[in-house]
């Protein structure tokens, strides 16, 4: 059994300041309360992007999904152009790899999951993706 609770990841090297490569003060924050190195399956992150910023990504090597706990935007799928409202109790699911951008209206807080679990070392690439990266054997 593993418990953690968000004031024990928060300020520790699982607790990520993102940016899109054209943003050094950041569009999100990712207090990422299990890993890969957890040896569970799956990635659990406690994300805030925050209000008047715009995140462009593409999980090429991943599944997410997303569920909404607090605050309102709007997501877009790049591939086809449909936009979706975002506010709490939203869950929306990239299991086709979508390109993707979020604008928040406000912070919006979100849980998300990805499959193949992040190891926390990634980091988006130019087009927005994560890397796969993997935990040696030795460090599970």
């Amino acid at each position: 059994m593993k418990v953690r609770r968000l004031e024990d990841v928060i300020g520790t090297e699982d607790d990520v300041l993102g940016n899109d490569r054209d943003v050094a003060e950041g569009t999100w924050r990712s207090r990422r309360l299990l890993l890969a190195r957890d040896g569970v399956g799956f990635s659990l992150h406690d994300t805030v992007l925050f209000a008047g910023t715009e995140t462009s990504m593409w999980y090429a090597n991943h599944v997410e999904a997303v569920y909404v706990i607090e605050g309102e935007g709007e997501l877009t799928d790049r591939e086809t152009g449909e936009k979706y409202r975002l506010s709490p109790g939203t869950m929306y699911l990239l299991d086709g790899h979508e390109r993707h951008t979020l604008r928040a209206h406000t912070d919006v807080r979100t849980v998300c999951v990805f499959n193949p679990p992040v190891t926390g070392r990634e980091v988006h690439d130019e087009n927005g993706v994560y890397p796969l990266l993997t935990e040696p054997e030795d460090e599970k």
